[in-house]
């Protein structure tokens, strides 16, 4: 398991991601991971374009932008966001990490 920390893209903070499975996916999928996103921290909105991305969530809260439609979301939540689709995951008013899994699917 590959383990890394990285600025959050289009948003604030950093996050930890635990990849799963990386090169064993082949062409077929572009990640599977465990994220950590700090309180205080967010994953900024950002586009698919050839593949598609859900979250299934283990742990925590947050706002989950889909399109810029913006939701709350918890533990046993999932969200898909297909080709062509943007989303973002919001923690800064977290008090607990938010843990989830990632896909992403190729199309």
């Amino acid at each position: 398991m590959k383990t890394c920390t990285m600025p959050s893209a289009n948003g604030k903070g950093a996050v930890l991601i635990e990849k799963i499975l990386d090169e064993e996916l082949g062409d077929k999928c572009g990640l599977y991971a465990r994220v950590t996103i700090p309180a205080g921290s967010a994953l900024g909105y950002h586009e698919h374009h050839g593949n598609g991305e859900s979250y299934f969530i283990l742990s925590g809260t947050g706002v989950y932008d889909d399109n810029g439609a913006k939701r709350t979301v918890g533990p046993g939540d999932r969200t898909w966001t297909p080709d062509g689709s943007g989303h973002a995951l919001d923690n800064s008013a977290g008090t607990e990490d938010l843990v989830f899994m990632a896909l992403i699917v190729n199309s």
